[in-house]
């Protein structure tokens, strides 16, 4: 029995002895800053992967070493791992919010990864505590021109020459932008409604317009024709964009037509807000004015993920019979920047900026129809930003105001065109 007892402490020894061999092979044992200096020298001449090996294990038993797992983070991203250089950032940025150049290194590393609204939400939180930190500011630049807000961009940089007017880098950066930049577009919409079966003939819209682009937002002229029931109708539209505060613009419009399809006035306004974590909320109404006027109340979430963008938008009207509601998801992704990209969405209701034509052939205004559609777009430029493309399509199911139960099928088929110009 006594032998047995020592055999089995014995083998408690020698477990404990194995487990501890491999325990410090897991665990970083020697100087920590002589490892670190290795692994930088590892990583700038060409040995990444040995560096990030060292790197990691140092971590192993200083997790906190900030310095060693911000130049983690930042071979990842020379190395175009993006992701595990998003992690290493914003674990070095939760333990001290106060280093700027991991601000720095994390914001360019959502640019790198062609993700700007991730960049530019970073430089916000980054403003906090560096304010009017020049070298933030020219980062937000960057990320307002990559996410096709140039203007923006541009009092980004006049505010950086405010604050340094030798600053030579924001000086050539503007020069730059001034020389690419396109304020004026002109552009043209044609848009044809097929009935499946031929229960209709065909319809058409097309749109006319021209923007420019202003330091106090977009302005849209608009001239919209409709070829429907036999008719031709005109409608002319005005669109505006201010920007209020940062993160806070408005959708002002206002229209008219003196044509039975057409609402006699069109108006609408909705103030767009954007939040933390890449949200954007909206609260707003619409006017419709044909013999009696209706009013539509709508809002919106859009949220911004990586290259990706969700959004749903929903409309109410309140009337005689109750109240009609409507509601919109639609789905993009991004690619080089917010005018190129593929979308989609489905939606059930009478939605306005969509459905435009709620009078039917006997004249009458129809708000509360059950629909259902489904809708595709691709959007995409030239190479220079001058000419944009788009196209699109949408399938709609529309209950018949003559015969409720009854559905029409409707296939929409389009393509819109813009030439800018400064």
């Amino acid at each position: 029995m006594m032998l047995k007892g020592k055999s089995y402490s014995l083998c408690i020894v020698l477990i404990l002895c194995v487990c501890s061999v491999f325990s410090q092979k897991k665990t970083f044992q020697g100087d920590p800053d002589v490892a670190f200096e290795k692994a930088r020298e590892l990583a700038f001449n060409k040995q990444r992967k040995e560096a990030q090996d060292t790197l990691r294990f140092i971590l192993t038993k200083y997790p906190n070493y900030l310095d060693v797992r911000s130049f983690l983070a930042s071979t990842y991203s020379w190395d175009g791992n993006y992701k595990q250089a998003r992690t290493e950032f914003e674990y070095v940025l939760e333990k001290d919010a106060k280093r700027k150049s991991d601000w720095v290194g994390a914001i360019n590393n959502e640019l790198y990864a062609e993700l700007p609204y991730k960049a530019y939400e970073l430089v916000k939180k980054a403003l906090l505590y560096f304010p009017d930190d020049t070298d933030l500011l020219y980062l937000k630049a960057k990320s307002e021109e990559k996410f096709q807000k140039p203007e923006d961009a541009l009092r980004t940089l006049d505010k950086i020459i405010e604050i340094d007017s030798n600053n030579t880098k924001a000086i050539s950066y503007k020069e730059s932008l001034m020389n690419t930049l396109r304020f004026n577009s002109v552009g043209l919409n044609y848009s044809m409604i097929l009935y499946n079966k031929d229960e209709r003939d065909p319809s058409y819209y097309s749109t006319v317009r021209y923007s420019r682009q202003t330091k106090y937002g977009s302005i849209i002229g608009k001239v919209n024709y409709s070829r429907r029931f036999d008719t031709d109708n005109f409608q002319y539209e005005l669109d505006m964009y201010p920007r209020i505060v940062e993160g806070l613009y408005a959708y002002i419009s206002g229209g008219f037509s003196s044509d039975a399809l057409f609402p006699k006035i069109r108006y609408g306004a909705e103030l767009y807000k954007t939040l933390p974590y890449s949200l954007e909320v909206s609260l707003g109404f619409r006017g419709l004015k044909f013999s009696e006027t209706t009013t539509i109340y709508t809002g919106s979430v859009g949220w911004y993920t990586g290259n990706s963008y969700w959004s749903f938008q929903t409309y109410i009207t309140p009337n005689d019979n109750g109240t009609s509601k409507s509601g919109t998801l639609t789905y993009r992704r991004y690619y080089s920047d917010a005018d190129n990209y593929f979308g989609v969405a489905v939606g059930a209701g009478f939605s306005p900026e969509i459905d435009r034509y709620p009078v039917n052939t006997e004249q009458t205004v129809v708000f509360d129809l059950k629909t259902q559609k489904i809708s595709g777009e691709y959007a995409f430029t030239s190479s220079s930003k001058k000419h944009a493309w788009k196209t699109f399509v949408n399938i709609l199911r529309e209950e018949k105001s003559f015969d409720r139960g009854e559905y029409f099928l409707l296939y929409t088929l389009g393509i819109s065109y813009d030439l800018r110009f400064r």
